[in-house]
């Protein structure tokens, strides 16, 4: 009997009464938390629901409230897809290499840059905003997805910085250095080795930045006045006033905004959770 054996068997077993008080709780709390997502697909379901006369189930189906949705939020459906999208591409080009530079070489003051990052962080989104305001009313880029892109990966850089470096900090200097032996030069050596085996850190990067960009509201509302490019948080804050009759369209919309968002999280997750450096090294 092996010494695993030996702790196994001394080890006391759990009794099934004691978990189900757990497990009780743990539905408890999920099904306080999933209960928005429900009643917001249960409302998006009834054509004629008010704020008074939704059912709890969906009884009488019906879609009118997506198409109606889909007819007046499209537009601001696309302008959201193009600006989180280019807002990903964007930050990735420069927090990537940046990243890189500050995890591979020791450089002078890079303590207190990484720190300036942190504090970037408290910045309220508002305070940007408002500064961006003037600077893209005197360039013209007030009103147009280019300025919404670069607003949103201003914020959304440090962020992905710190979390790409704080991965390729963790790459074997032996992989990078063997590139060089072989005659690679440091850009080639990134685009080759780094790049590849920061996928996983890329990804996650990526999706943070996909996720902050497509739920921005205060760039939006700051930076643009005009329905040709205005996001889909946007034009749910519109979408909704003071006398809200149907409340079908509305959540409709909710659901429509929140699926992108879904299936990401959905498709990245086993790169979120995979080892990036599983089989690097040989």
């Amino acid at each position: 009997m092996t010494t695993r054996t030996i702790l196994l068997a001394d080890r006391p077993a759990r009794s099934p009464r004691r978990s189900w008080p757990l497990t009780a709780l743990g539905v408890l709390f999920l099904a306080v938390m999933i209960f928005p997502v429900y009643w917001m697909v249960n409302s998006s379901l009834q054509a004629t629901s008010g704020a008074a006369s939704t059912t709890w189930l969906p009884i009488d189906i019906s879609f009118a409230g997506y198409e109606t949705a889909w007819a007046d939020q499209a537009p601001n459906f696309v302008t959201s897809l193009i600006v989180a999208l280019g807002t990903v591409v964007l930050t990735l080009v420069i927090a990537t290499p940046a990243a890189y530079g500050l995890a591979r070489f020791t450089l002078p003051g890079m303590t207190p840059f990484i720190f300036v990052l942190l504090i970037t962080q408290m910045i309220p989104t508002i305070v940007i905003a408002n500064a961006l305001y003037t600077l893209f009313n005197d360039i013209g880029l007030l009103n147009s997805h280019l300025g919404l892109i670069l607003a949103d990966s201003a914020a959304q850089v440090p962020f992905a910085v710190l979390l790409i470096r704080a991965f390729m900090t963790s790459i074997p200097h032996s992989l990078v250095e063997a590139a060089y032996v072989d005659g690679a030069t440091h850009l080639r050596a990134f685009v080759s080795i780094v790049v590849p085996i920061s996928r996983n850190a890329l990804v996650t990067a990526g999706l943070f930045t996909f996720l902050g960009a497509w739920g921005d509201f205060l760039f939006a509302l700051t930076l643009t006045s005009t329905p040709t490019v205005r996001p889909i948080t946007l034009g749910i804050y519109n979408y909704l006033s003071a006398n809200v009759q149907q409340w079908g369209p509305v959540m409709a919309t909710a659901v429509l905004a929140s699926l992108p968002a879904a299936v990401l999280l959905i498709l990245a997750q086993r790169y979120i959770a995979a080892g990036a450096l599983g089989g690097a090294i040989k």
